[in-house]
């Protein structure tokens, strides 16, 4: 759960990782960019996209009125789940200094990179950019390997299913011989 506190400290950690991304949007914030950066956080195993806060050190809370209302809320996060297939949760923070809002951006699924109007995106310091050809392998190569894991569990269930059946018949068959005799 995303709190005050926990805000807090992400103002005193040294750069922005792949994980956190602070924009200030102190009156609205572009919801292509959003897009983009939901996108670039997924593909690089999810993190928080914070609305109302500086990005340059020393990071400062200055609110933003982003995405005013909780329709407006809930707009975008529709909007977010029918152009990404993510469920982005927002969190609104109010402080002293100003409304805060938190996207917490989760993974992408497993071998499979997210785009947005055709690019697959991940960040390269402050820039947003197409992934490059290695890290689309590495993905794709994560599907490949997962469903030979779940093609060969489902191979062993379907035997162990087989096996079962076979030794229910050949029990009953015998039943049967034996209940003509």
């Amino acid at each position: 759960m995303i709190t005050l506190e926990v805000l807090e400290g992400w103002l005193n950690i040294p750069p922005e990782d792949e994980r956190l991304e602070f924009k200030e949007a102190k009156n609205q914030y572009d919801t292509t960019k959003l897009m983009k950066y939901c996108v670039a956080l997924a593909n690089e195993g999810g993190g928080y996209f914070i609305l109302g806060i500086t990005d340059k050190r020393p990071r400062q809370i200055v609110g933003s009125q982003a995405f005013p209302t909780p329709e407006a809320l809930n707009k975008i996060k529709a909007k977010i789940v029918q152009q990404l297939r993510l469920r982005v949760e927002i969190t609104e923070l109010p402080h002293p200094n100003g409304r805060v809002l938190v996207f917490e951006v989760p993974t992408r699924p497993t071998g499979q990179p997210i785009a947005f109007d055709g690019a697959y995106l991940m960040r390269a310091g402050e820039e947003l950019v197409p992934m490059t050809p290695d890290m689309l392998k590495r993905i794709f190569a994560e599907g490949r390997s997962t469903r030979l894991v779940l093609s060969t569990c489902l191979f062993s269930y379907q035997c162990r299913e087989s096996h079962r059946l076979i030794r229910h018949t050949n029990l009953l068959s015998t039943t049967k011989i034996s209940l003509s005799y």
